[in-house]
């Protein structure tokens, strides 16, 4: 058992404060998605996009503020994304319509998406070897632990105040999630690996100052090229996720995929079928989890009738299962490795998954039940995503290459509130979402015991990937 320190300690705390936040903040738009709809007039696929809109500019946020960590340190990417989520949860706030609030989610969207790269990286590369799945688990747990507040307070604050005052209330914590990491020292990875690079140029550049996302896209010999096919996926995503795509629909998804590819290729060279395959993976995990975090609320409210009150039950349950499950694979993960513990707990969780959506409104206490257990082991595991995906990255490209590979495939999340509605056709949400969520994790537990990402890198490149270690650097 590795030995923690009270450093340690303060690290995860502080990072997880700002993963609370985070959780807050994002799950907003799921709790007052039907108030929105109402105040702006619009349909539940149209009001679904809102929550569509966060995940389009993560693989940008990602992509840039990783590469902030990468070459100035995990800290002032860790304080750069916690100030850019907070702006946009107040401008959600202050949006007089349906734009005013999708430009202000893009904006959450990009902030979010550092704080999972920067954040995950940093206490990953804090703690000691042994102990890294725990530290992965424990953070996410954060992101669960905000949703469950948000949902508590939306019982109180929606019908006193309306649905802007909790988007205001997301920013009331700013301060001292800040305070909180200011006085942080630097991941000793990172710090390591500045240290070595400096001995090698004569400190001439710091880690990943040449292997950085923005560096190689947007100052390389192909600079102009990437700031077109930039340009070209961002508005092929906002077509595809804004119902404007007119018949185009599968053109773009090709155009804003070929990109995807173009850019992982560009960092990842000859390790590019993993690193695609890795993203595949992930654009898998959120399609089967995102159906139920997006639409859980909207389900409950229009298909079972529950009062806020009820739904605000139903959510802190299925909160807490998250969050004990974030526990649970943290330490399984650390006994049995990341891979075995992903792939068990995913097959029991398809056990809850189907009797969750055959529950009807006088079934409440078993509803809870069921929904703890599911979300305990479906959602819980993806507390050891951030050690899975760092496994398969060196150092000095850890926060870039996690954050771009995960932020690219969470706009399975951004397909899953539109797609779960589209499904549904105006009927009920639950068989949309029961069999999306089943499908999907069957998938993803074929992905992930297979090892797909080592897989496909081995048969598709001339040059064999090793195994990732199931430990990072040790300390």
């Amino acid at each position: 058992m590795a030995r923690l320190t009270r450093h340690d300690g303060k690290t995860l705390f502080a990072a997880w404060l700002g993963y609370l936040m985070d959780g807050f903040d994002f799950v907003l738009i799921t709790l007052v998605l039907t108030e929105v709809a109402d105040a702006f007039d619009l349909s539940t696929v149209t009001a679904a996009t809102l929550v569509s809109a966060a995940f389009i500019s993560r693989w940008f946020g990602g992509l840039a503020i990783g590469a902030v960590g990468d070459r100035y340190g995990r800290k002032p990417a860790m304080i750069l994304s916690i100030l850019l989520y907070s702006a946009g949860s107040l401008a959600c706030g202050l949006s007089w319509g349906y734009w005013s609030m999708f430009a202000a989610r893009l904006l959450l969207g990009l902030g979010m998406a550092g704080e999972y790269s920067a954040s995950a990286t940093y206490v990953i590369e804090s703690w000691p070897a042994a102990a890294r799945n725990r530290a992965s688990a424990l953070l996410i747990s954060g992101y669960a632990v905000g949703a469950i507040i948000a949902g508590q307070l939306y019982r109180f604050v929606v019908p006193a105040w309306g649905w802007r005052a909790m988007f205001f209330l997301g920013v009331v914590p700013i301060a001292l999630a800040l305070w909180m990491r200011r006085g942080l020292k630097e991941s000793h990875d990172w710090e390591q690996a500045r240290a070595t690079a400096a001995e090698k140029t004569g400190g001439a550049d710091a880690p990943g100052a040449r292997r950085d996302f923005v560096t190689i896209l947007y100052r390389g010999r192909f600079a102009v090229l990437n700031h077109a096919v930039t340009v070209v996926v961002g508005l092929s995503l906002f077509l595809l996720f804004t119902e404007r795509a007119e018949g185009f629909t599968w053109p773009l998804v090709l155009l804003a995929a070929a990109g995807f590819v173009l850019f992982a290729g560009q960092f990842a060279r000859w390790r590019t079928p993993m690193m695609v395959t890795l993203m595949l993976t992930v654009f898998c995990a959120f399609l089967y989890s995102w159906p139920i975090q997006a639409l859980l609320p909207t389900y409950l409210k229009k298909d079972l009738d529950f009062s806020p009150g009820t739904v605000s039950d139903m959510l802190f349950f299925a909160g807490f299962g998250n969050v004990a499950g974030c526990v649970l694979v943290g330490f399984l993960g650390d006994r049995w490795g990341t891979r075995r513990t992903y792939v068990a707990s995913l097959c029991v969780s398809v056990l809850f998954v189907l009797p969750v959506f055959a529950m009807d409104r006088g079934q409440t206490v078993w509803l809870a039940l069921l929904l703890f257990f599911q979300q305990m082991f479906a959602q819980g595991i993806s507390g050891l995503l951030p050690k899975l995906i760092g496994g398969y990255f060196d150092t000095t490209e850890r926060a870039a290459g996690l954050g771009f590979t995960y932020n690219v495939g969470s706009l399975g999340g951004a397909v899953a509130p539109v797609l779960g509605a589209s499904l549904a056709g105006g009927h009920s949400l639950g068989p949309s979402l029961a069999w999306l969520t089943f499908s999907l994790t069957l998938v993803v537990i074929v992905l992930i015991a297979l090892d797909a990402p080592l897989r496909v890198q081995n048969a598709m490149a001339g040059r064999i990937l090793p195994n990732p270690s199931e430990e990072t650097p040790t300390r």
